[in-house]
């Protein structure tokens, strides 16, 4: 009787077994790293997880990105977020949205290294930004056929090249960045003053609630501040409503820039300002406010030849757990301290 003889049979699975596993796991980690970003929409909490992941995943040293610099704004500038990469601060590292290197990407939607871009664009000019930096690659963040931004990385952990199924990944990942890049900058746009670039009244006291419930929950400090320009009737009486909105839209840039970058500085109303300051005791908060006051008082603009100065009177208050029992409360305090100083001559810091 005839019988096979099987003792020398190996089960052999084919190569694409294993690059189907690859690719598995793949589309895994992008479930997950699309959760990761759409989990916030702030808009530097989320310029933070894009950069970080990129990092993660591609083992890099260096990652940075490039976005629109903010409401009313054209040029692409790179996000002070950026990890790793040596800049030069007297330099503004702006790509304008009609160069020939934005046109080119937007057609092309791929990976490039800077090799690539200079055989691909025809000005010099338009790269000399991207070749200040030095970047091994430049991922095109794209959403709805609109580029909306580009990551830039930079040197590797472990040196190596990135390989053609890694950039087909970084462009998996942009994809899903893009998206929520560009959902992020439709609710930073339904949640800012227009005029000012600050927040709404309405964002300030949904934040105002979620960073009191924080401070409960990690028993951190916080402190509110109110502010008001002072006699700015007169200012719009005297010298019309376009100087007084340059004197609002000055006000408020000198508060963005006195503040950090997780203090929430909202238009309250008017000429009235608010800003949240999450973990900061009250003695660091008046600091703040007599910064915010001193350069005021410091600046001035210019309209119809002449020169308009401001002044603000600002109240502080931390938030006490046995005091405060809602966000009422807690804005309550910060205004009587606000009309204390009012009271006591204006362009003043008083506390509660």
């Amino acid at each position: 009787m005839a019988h096979n003889d099987d003792s020398n049979f190996v089960i052999q699975f084919p190569v694409e077994i294993e690059q189907y596993e690859r690719k598995i796991y793949d589309l895994k980690q992008l479930i997950e790293i699309s959760k990761g970003l759409n989990s916030t929409l702030e808009y530097n909490i989320l310029i933070n997880s894009i950069l970080l992941t990129c990092m993660g995943q591609m083992q890099l040293l260096m990652a940075g990105i490039f976005l629109k610099k903010g409401i009313g704004h054209e040029n692409f500038a790179l996000h002070r977020n950026y990890k790793g990469f040596e800049v030069d601060h007297s330099i503004d590292y702006e790509l304008e949205p009609d160069s020939d290197v934005i046109h080119y990407m937007e057609k092309n939607f791929k990976c490039y290294t800077l090799t690539e871009l200079e055989e691909g664009v025809d000005s010099e000019k338009s790269l000399a930004i991207l070749k200040m930096l030095k970047p091994n690659l430049i991922v095109p963040l794209m959403c709805k056929g609109i580029l909306n931004g580009l990551i830039i990385l930079g040197d590797r952990i472990n040196a190596k090249e990135f390989t053609e199924t890694e950039k087909e990944y970084l462009l998996d990942i942009a994809s899903l960045a893009g998206i929520a890049i560009h959902n992020a900058s439709l609710y930073e746009m339904a949640t800012t003053d227009m005029m000012t670039k600050l927040k709404i009244h309405h964002y300030f006291h949904t934040m105002l609630i979620e960073e009191i419930n924080r401070a409960n929950r990690l028993s951190r400090p916080l402190s509110v501040i109110m502010a008001d320009i002072d006699h700015f009737k007169k200012l719009n009486d005297a010298h019309g409503h376009q100087a007084g909105d340059m004197v609002l839209i000055n006000v408020a840039k000198i508060i963005r820039e006195s503040i950090r970058q997780n203090d929430v500085p909202s238009r309250y109303g008017g000429e009235e300002f608010s800003v949240i300051l999450p973990g900061t005791e009250i003695h660091e908060a008046l600091v703040v406010a007599e910064r915010i006051r001193q350069n005021i008082e410091k600046s001035c603009v210019v309209y119809d030849n002449k020169e308009l100065r401001a002044t603000i009177s600002i109240g502080v208050t931390q938030y006490d757990i046995d005091l405060d029992k809602s966000k009422n409360t807690l804005i309550e305090r910060a205004d009587k301290a606000l009309y204390m100083s009012k009271r006591n001559g204006r362009n003043l810091v008083s506390f509660l």
